[in-house]
């Protein structure tokens, strides 16, 4: 008869950990065109079951969607101004959001019980720092200094007068350790569609692109910079 120790029990009487299986390769992928949102939450929630059942690697997801506004967890409906466009609950933190043409939407599913580079295993906290982190190295590779703000999620630009405005939004949501969702960064937005929300319930500032900072960089470049920028942060990408 066999008879089985509880892990937790296992681990206290000093015993190794098992091991996790190895990780498969991260996968970068690039979406031509415009891509609905509902159609990337339904990706998005395959992928992360995928990626706990051990039949798809890591990813990360980069795409624009057609104007829309989407809601987080925290979402105050007296903050959704003008709904002129599609508005979806989005399952992630955070409040109000805008996605359009011109942004660059980067979905990060990763499997959390494991190290990335400087991120270290299932510390969340430690994530979303990654996340702004790799915003803002790669904000630098464009002469655009972002920055972190207490109390206030994202990365934040001075613009000069004690002016300061959004150019990059964060909202995650994990699940079983697999994270999904991840950022948007603002790179030639039509500005004006932030008018129908209140980005991320924060009034009193703005919101920025590169194109309004007069910095033109194009979609490829910026997809450049944010790949060269995650293998600084997050560790070697394999394509």
């Amino acid at each position: 008869m066999t008879t089985e120790i509880p892990l937790a029990a296992a681990l206290a009487a000093g015993a190794e950990p098992p091991a996790l299986p190895p990780a498969s390769p991260l996968e970068w992928r690039v979406e031509e065109g415009l891509t609905d949102y509902p159609a990337a939450l339904g990706a998005m929630q395959a992928r992360v079951a995928a990626i706990r059942a051990g039949t798809a690697p890591e990813q990360v997801w980069l795409v624009e969607h057609p104007p829309s506004y989407t809601a987080g967890t925290s979402a105050s409906p007296a903050d959704l101004v003008d709904p002129r466009f599609p508005v979806y609950a989005a399952g992630r933190g955070g409040q109000w959001t805008y996605h359009g043409p011109g942004q660059r939407t980067g979905y990060v599913l990763l499997d959390l019980q494991r190290p990335h580079g400087r991120v270290p295993a299932r510390d969340i906290r430690a994530y979303v720092e990654g996340l702004e982190e790799w915003m803002i190295r790669t904000l630098d590779r464009f002469n655009v200094k972002g920055e972190r703000r207490a109390g206030r999620v994202g990365i934040w630009v001075a613009e000069g007068g004690g002016r300061e405005s959004k150019i990059g939004a964060i909202g995650v949501r994990v699940t079983r350790w697999v994270s999904w969702h991840g950022i948007a960064l603002n790179v030639e937005p039509e500005l004006s569609h932030f008018a129908g929300i209140v980005p991320c319930g924060i009034r009193q500032h703005g919101v920025t692109s590169l194109w309004a900072l007069g910095v033109t960089a194009t979609m490829a470049e910026v997809d450049i910079a944010l790949r060269a920028c995650w293998d600084e942060v997050f560790g070697e990408t394999v394509a």
